[in-house]
């Protein structure tokens, strides 16, 4: 396998949920079962040490341009709904000084992003899987399905277990939550825990707030409860059909963000 060069960004951490209270009646009323000021998305809760395995799909979105800098972060992981410690990996979708910017990471709190040196582009479509092996050690693997590279490393893994998530984050900027990018839409799909479908029901979504502003929502679940998509603002997208294939025009324009008023492998 060739080796991929990995550089720890100091700046940029995503965080464990940041519970918003103050908003948390207005997501029940809605349906949903959280209400957060970082994330939106999906989560499961399980006892300790229950969960072993993580995975998922989705495509990488187009950001939209922006007045000033905002950064957006889809990923999967363990850990950090109801705790500190989380691992997890996804790509990150950012307009930095007028440029929107994308890239493939992997992330043990508390250290920062390690990001993954090989490319990633609006629209690929990319696959992950965290997994246990046993005796403290993790299996984090990345795929980027369309330009045909798979990233993985093994590191030592010792949070709680108690969750699972697949989320849309505002990330973390020298310790501060940062201002949220217009990422369009994201569909997660085949969202797996354990091996199986984590049988999502709304009341595992939650919604991202800033003060009383609405910033990211999730739509119900699949048919399947294995899938879901997210939009950026205030409105609750439809969600997905559960076995339909799109083709790679369908996957751009997914891709692209609202409107508002040979096989290469790298392992570390």
């Amino acid at each position: 396998m060739a080796q991929a060069r990995s550089q720890s960004a100091g700046r940029i951490r995503r965080a464990p949920r940041i519970a918003d209270k103050f908003n948390l009646k207005k997501a029940h009323s809605a349906g949903f079962g959280w209400s957060s000021s970082n994330w939106s998305g999906y989560a499961i809760t399980k006892r300790k040490g229950a969960i072993s395995s993580v995975a998922g799909r989705w495509i990488v979105p187009r950001v939209g341009a922006a007045g000033r800098t905002s950064y957006s972060s889809a990923w999967i992981g363990i850990d950090g709904f109801t705790n500190h410690s989380l691992v997890q990996t996804g790509t990150e979708h950012d307009f930095v000084n007028g440029t929107a910017r994308y890239y493939a990471w992997w992330e043990i709190l508390p250290a920062a992003e390690t990001r993954i040196r090989l490319p990633v582009s609006p629209g690929d479509r990319m696959s992950a899987a965290i997994r246990s092996l046993g005796s403290g050690k993790w299996s984090i693997r990345l795929t980027n399905e369309t330009r045909k590279w798979t990233f993985r490393t093994i590191r030592s893994y010792a949070g709680p277990r108690t969750s699972a998530e697949w989320i849309v984050e505002a990330p973390s900027i020298n310790g501060r939550t940062a201002v949220l990018a217009n990422y369009g839409r994201i569909a997660f799909r085949q969202c797996r825990v354990n091996g199986k479908s984590p049988d999502l029901q709304r009341s595992n979504g939650g919604v991202m707030n800033r003060g009383s502003v609405r910033k990211s929502t999730p739509s119900a679940p699949n048919s399947r409860g294995d899938g879901f998509n997210v939009a950026y603002g205030g409105a609750t997208p439809p969600a997905p059909a559960a076995a339909r294939k799109r083709n790679t025009k369908a996957a751009l324009n997914a891709a692209k963000p609202l409107r508002h008023a040979g096989s290469r492998r790298a392992r570390s």
